[in-house]
């Protein structure tokens, strides 16, 4: 189990797939608002002058000691929604992150979002 106390080791870090592959670094955990456990990730890809942030789900994470290994390969990881390096995921668009990788997405009772930045 991944533990929410770790987040903050891990920015930084290389973030690779399924496969091994580089997908880019480790710029931020959300959590889940209900349980407060890590669910997403966003990871800084590009170029040095253009670099944005896509998200990857956490659910079946491996942490090493210089990596964090998604259970996602990096074509599908590269295509998920982003946001520039300095922006914030618009709430209305929380939803198409999770539909991206095939995930149930339940905002709040009161409409409150699912993720968190930590």
């Amino acid at each position: 189990m991944i533990y929410a106390a770790d987040v903050r080791e891990w920015r930084t870090r290389d973030v690779i797939d399924s496969e091994s592959h580089k997908i880019g670094v480790l710029e931020a955990v959300y959590v889940d608002t209900t349980t407060d456990e890590p669910a997403m990730a966003t990871v800084r890809t590009g170029l040095p002058t253009r670099h944005r942030l896509v998200f990857v789900p956490l659910e079946d994470a491996i942490v090493g000691p210089d990596y964090v290994k998604v259970g996602y390969v990096r074509t599908l990881v590269k295509q998920a929604p982003s946001i520039g390096t300095d922006d914030v995921l618009p709430a209305e668009q929380e939803e198409a992150v999770f539909k991206h990788y095939g995930l149930p997405y339940q905002p709040g009772a009161a409409g409150e979002r699912q993720l968190a930045r930590r």
